[in-house]
């Protein structure tokens, strides 16, 4: 059983922001999170970098339109106003 949705430490795990959180979801049960598809088709938002409309699709994914890298976490994957994001110049580390 997944603890890291356990806490409700406000700023922590899960429940962080902006860069915090992306790397939290991006580190995740060794990286497999990421790229997990959300659950009910996604969530409509706004690039926070750049303003674009998108449907975040993963839990991480990039801005389609300036590449900013958003996230959400599980606990709260069904909450837009959740949806976190990593700051200007954040790319997304290479997985080989």
């Amino acid at each position: 059983m997944c603890d890291c949705g356990s806490s409700r430490i406000a700023g922590a795990g899960p429940f962080a922001s902006g860069r915090a959180l992306v790397e939290f979801v991006l580190n995740a049960h060794g990286g497999s999170v990421a790229a997990s598809t959300l659950p009910n088709g996604g969530l409509e938002s706004r690039c926070q970098g750049c303003g674009a409309p998108f449907v975040l699709e993963t839990f991480v994914q990039c801005c389609p339109t300036c590449g900013g890298v958003h996230a959400v976490s599980p606990p709260r994957a069904s909450d837009p106003a959740a949806i976190q994001f990593a700051g200007t110049g954040f790319l997304l580390p290479e997985r080989g």
